[in-house]
Formats: C-alpha cells, sequence, structure tokens
C-alpha cells in the first residue's frame, strides 16, 4: 500500500477536483436567475459568483466540523475510504452535470462517505445514524420545503406591495436589486459548500495522524476556496438552463424573490452546522415564486425529473463509492 504521506497528498488532489467539479456544477445556484432575467451577463454573473464564493469559504467551519467529525468517526476509517467516497461524488456529479440534472454535490460526498465507509466496515454501525439524520437526512427532507415556502412568501409580499406599480418601474427597480440577491446567494453558497471538502480533507488530516483533534487548517481553508472559485468560473450552462428558463419564466421581481428566500435559508442551515443542498433550497425557491402567481406557472414535468434524482442521490452515491471500496480493497 502506498505511504500514508502519498495518501493523504492524494486525497487532498482529489478533494479540490471535486471541489471545482463542485464549483462549476453548482455555479448555476447563484447565477441562473440572475442570467436568465438577463440582469447579468454569464461573464459578469460567473466573476461575481466566484469572486464571493471564495469569500464565503472562509464564514464558518461548523458545516465542516458535521462532515468531517459528525457522520463517520476519523479515527475509524482509512485513507482508502474517503478516497472511495470522493470519487464516487465525483462520478455522480459528472452524470448529473452532463445530463444538465441539478442534483446535490453535498448529498453526493456524503451518500459516498456512508457507502464506502459501511463496506470497509462491513458494518452499519460506523455511521453516527443519530447525526446523519439530525444534520443530514432531516435537513434534505426540510430545506426544500421551506424554500418553496419561502419563495412563495417572499413573491407573495411582492405581489402585494407592487399590485399598483407600473411593470417597466418593478422590472427597473429589481434588475438592480437582483444583483445584491445573486450576491448574496453567491456568499451563502460558498459559506456552505465549500465546508464540506474542507471537512473531508480535514477528517483525512486526522485519519493519517497528522492532525490529533479535528480543527480546519488555514491553508485547507484556502485550497478549498481557490478551488471552488475555479470551478465556478467554468461555469454549468445545462443546468442554468434548466433552473434559469426551462422550470419556470422568470423575471428580475421573480429572481430576486427566488435568491432572497433561498439566502436565508442557506444562512439558517449554515448556522445550525447543517450541510444543506443550495441546489435543491434555490430550486424549489424558484419553484415557489412561480407558484405564488399561478401554480401552473412551474413546469412541473421537469420538476419531477430533478426531485427523483434528489431522492436517488445519496443511495446512488453510496452504492457506486462502496462499489469503489470493494475494488479498491482489492488492490
Amino acid at each position: 500500500m502506498p505511504s500514508s504521506l502519498i495518501l493523504t497528498v492524494t486525497i487532498v488532489v482529489v478533494a479540490m477536483i471535486f471541489d471545482t467539479i463542485n464549483g462549476f456544477h453548482d455555479s448555476a445556484n447563484a447565477i441562473a436567475c440572475v442570467v436568465s432575467t438577463r440582469v447579468m451577463t454569464m461573464r459578469e454573473a460567473v466573476v461575481m459568483s466566484a469572486s464571493l464564493n471564495f469569500a464565503g469559504a472562509f464564514m464558518s467551519v461548523k458545516v465542516a466540523q458535521t462532515v468531517g467529525n459528525g457522520i463517520v468517526n476519523p479515527n475509524d476509517i482509512t485513507q482508502i475510504v474517503i478516497i472511495a467516497a470522493l470519487l464516487g461524488a465525483i462520478i455522480w456529479n459528472l452524470i448529473t452535470w452532463y445530463f444538465g440534472i441539478p442534483s446535490s454535490s453535498s448529498h453526493a460526498l456524503i451518500g459516498g462517505l456512508v457507502g464506502s465507509a459501511i463496506v470497509y466496515k462491513s458494518s452499519f454501525l460506523i455511521v453516527n445514524w443519530s447525526g446523519l439524520f439530525w444534520k443530514v437526512i432531516l435537513w434534505l427532507i426540510l430545506s426544500p420545503l421551506i424554500g418553496f415556502i419561502a419563495g412563495f412568501a417572499f413573491m407573495s409580499f411582492m405581489n402585494m406591495i407592487l399590485r399598483n406599480t407600473r411593470p417597466h418601474t418593478v422590472t427597473k427597480i429589481f434588475s438592480k436589486a437582483q444583483i445584491f440577491s445573486a450576491m448574496l446567494i453567491a456568499l451563502n453558497h460558498g459559506g456552505n459548500d465549500a465546508q464540506k471538502t474542507m471537512g473531508i480533507i480535514t477528517m483525512t488530516l486526522v485519519s493519517a495522524g497528522f492532525l490529533h483533534e479535528f480543527s480546519v487548517p488555514l491553508w485547507v481553508k484556502i485550497c478549498c476556496a481557490l478551488s471552488m472559485a475555479l470551478g465556478t468560473s467554468l461555469g454549468g450552462k445545462k443546468i442554468i438552463k434548466t433552473m434559469g428558463s426551462k422550470m419556470a419564466r422568470m423575471t428580475p421581481v421573480n429572481g430576486f424573490s427566488a435568491e432572497m428566500g433561498a439566502s436565508a435559508v442557506i444562512f439558517t442551515a449554515t448556522m445550525f452546522d447543517a450541510p444543506v443542498s443550495t441546489t435543491h433550497i434555490i430550486t424549489t425557491s424558484i419553484m415557489g415564486v412561480a407558484s405564488a402567481k399561478r401554480f401552473s406557472a412551474v413546469r412541473w414535468a421537469v420538476a419531477k425529473d430533478i426531485v427523483v434524482t434528489w431522492i436517488f442521490t445519496i443511495p446512488s452515491c453510496a452504492v457506486i463509492s462502496g462499489i469503489l471500496m470493494f475494488l479498491l480493497s482489492l488492490v
């Protein structure tokens, strides 16, 4: 077997690749609305999103602690387990990106970690099921619902206060306001998503004995922030098209409402140490905004395909990473 140092370096590199893919896979979260409403060009939105994803990565380490220490004890696994988890999540992200389906990189990573750990230990007891339920599964169920409600409530409030305002004036005002809301969701996206890779790398350092306690080093924060910013700059046009136009028709006030509602939910989840899916939340917030006009405004066939992908993300990644763990154990 390769030495501990070589394995650690390999995991850091693979984690950076995952974070980069996460950046371009999830870049649509922050810019789909603002691009589809033509408030910003693709280039402008990508630069803005990449910059604020980088800044957001330094907001907190609470989510990193949940991912790296709250689901599987890093002292109970080997580095091969983490490699299998990362590779499984990367494979799933690339598959869903290719088909333009906005799935969750967060839950892909967690599913991969659970699957590879179970196969490694040949036991379900290696997983902290209580932590997995309260910090992941519960938020997986609740956050999209809250995102829908937040989007619906925000848009309903906008409709109420703007009902006597001329459409041209509304568009003019929210063409400016949506820049702020897009910046806010980009910041929150970096604050929640980049921490997951921080957690995985720190878990690796603890597992290999390079750290004696779970504490995210500064260099890990910088590497994860840079990787996510790089990935975001590469963009994800297929997913942007699905979220920004195929699901529902968007105007600047719609985009502003969806982004503000989603930002509030993501920020709250981060404060509760929960690694949520930004993809889930912004998507259901868009659905909520469209539903505030009328339920038929949502293209439910597209939404159904997305929901099916959500449901299968954790178990699919657990299976993929479990298979990879089995194959790697034979090497």
